[in-house]
């Protein structure tokens, strides 16, 4: 069982800066990857931002330049670095674990945390 929590959200103004972490616990014995997607309301969930195993990230291009995705692999956590926010990164973002079970890779989601961007 693995547990993700995540945090970090909250309100800022357009050009402000918010740092989101999301902390994994559990039976953690391979990660293949790590992320960021979020939501806004009405648009379907969509990919922020990926660290993989081996250390390349991958980016949207909405948030290059912006946005930096970084890990800590003794504490299973990672995080998104949100620069220059927009008000069109408001959204719920969800971070990611894949990791592989055996033969098999499973997803985890956090709960979700809101960021709003005021204009």
């Amino acid at each position: 069982q693995v547990q993700l929590v995540e945090s970090g959200g909250g309100l800022v103004q357009a050009g402000g800066s918010l740092r989101l972490s999301c902390a994994a616990s559990g039976s953690i014995f391979s990660i293949n990857h790590m992320g960021w997607h979020r939501q806004a309301p009405g648009k379907q969930r969509e990919l922020v931002a990926i660290i993989i195993s081996g250390g390349s990230t991958n980016y949207a291009d909405s948030v290059k330049g912006r946005f930096t995705i970084s890990r800590d692999n003794a504490k299973n956590t990672h995080y998104l670095q949100m620069n220059s926010l927009k008000p069109e990164d408001t959204a719920v973002y969800y971070c990611l674990f894949n990791i592989k079970i055996g033969a098999n890779s499973y997803n985890y989601w956090g709960q979700g945390t809101q960021v709003t961007v005021s204009s």
